[in-house]
């Protein structure tokens, strides 16, 4: 893996989100998730780090581990990626992967790095002199994916001289079938022929971006936090276990049914999937004041976080009083 010169980045401008996908040996994803969660703890004391998302494979659309860091200027993120603190933790990880893991620095500007319930990662390396053939071919398939079925949104990225060799493309789509249908596409088999003229090196990855598919997707805004997102399934999540063991598992699942614990904890989280369904999108959209505000604003973030924590000690007093 090369890493970018630290001296070749931009000291200002806005936020950007490096972009790293590996695939690791079956036999140490244990071992690679106890890495990543010591390697998260050193990057959070940076510079400049906002915060991390690290989303596990989810075989078999995507078999990679995928963790984004967004940090406040393109400088902070290159000051990571060359850290000696993150150089020796590389070097400890290695024969846990297939191959080298691929990095990409992202500018962010207003919209946020994949945002959709499933996205893919395009990385495409073009012989030299051949930029503008490339261009030209680039906005024409661009053209061309906006018609497909299920499109929400695309990302381009030209190479960041000294930091990244590859253009970036990022699609968004609101399913997986619609996502794969457009890559078969015979249109795009076409003018992915036509393309093999200047293209040196072309790779892509999928990315699924974890409870996503519960909230809204706006094409034109960007998804909610993953903080966010996590502390709204928490807030319907745990009533729905709490009332649902106390008053159908332990009453009629076990007793009255007689049902082995594993059988009725797993019928339980069918339940709890299936109302989450319904109940997630319902609340995203009475809370997209804080989950995709106009504008990103510090009060807005807490007051939202504040109003959560608040039911969450309501419900917990409630059902102490229950138990």
């Amino acid at each position: 893996m090369t890493l970018p010169s630290e001296g070749a980045a931009d000291a200002g401008g806005g936020t950007v989100a490096i972009v790293i996908q590996t695939r690791v040996r079956p036999e140490a994803a244990r071992a690679f998730a106890d890495w990543q969660a010591k390697t998260s703890a050193i990057v959070a004391s940076f510079p400049g780090f906002i915060e991390q998302t690290v989303m596990p494979p989810s075989p078999p659309q995507q078999v990679d581990w995928v963790i984004l860091q967004r940090f406040a200027r393109e400088a902070d993120a290159v000051g990571w990626l060359n850290s000696p603190q993150r150089q020796r933790r590389i070097a400890g990880v290695a024969g846990m992967l297939f191959g080298n893991d691929d990095v990409h620095i992202l500018k962010e500007g207003h919209a946020r790095v994949l945002p959709a319930p499933i996205a893919i990662v395009i990385s495409t390396r073009i012989r030299p002199g051949c930029e503008p053939q490339y261009r030209q071919w680039e906005q024409r398939i661009a053209a061309a994916q906006t018609r497909a079925k299920g499109f929400l949104g695309y990302r381009f990225e030209p190479p960041i001289p000294g930091i990244q060799p590859d253009y970036l493309s990022i699609l968004r789509f609101d399913t997986e079938e619609n996502l794969q249908a457009w890559m078969d596409a015979p249109e795009r088999q076409r003018l992915l022929e036509e393309a093999g003229d200047f293209t040196q090196e072309f790779h892509a990855r999928t990315v699924r971006t974890g409870f996503d598919q519960w909230f809204a997707n706006d094409p034109a805004a960007p998804g909610p936090a993953a903080w966010k997102a996590n502390m709204v399934v928490l807030l319907l999540l745990y009533p729905v276990v709490f009332l649902f063991g106390a008053f159908v598992m332990s009453p009629y699942l076990l007793g009255w049914a007689g049902l082995p614990f594993a059988v009725a904890l797993f019928l339980a989280n069918v339940v709890s999937i299936l109302l989450l369904n319904a109940c997630v999108p319902w609340t995203s959209d009475r809370l997209a004041w804080w989950l995709r505000p106009a504008t990103r604003a510090l009060p807005t973030d807490i007051a939202g976080a504040a109003l959560l924590c608040c039911l969450y000690a309501v419900m917990i007093a409630l059902f102490v009083k229950m138990s």
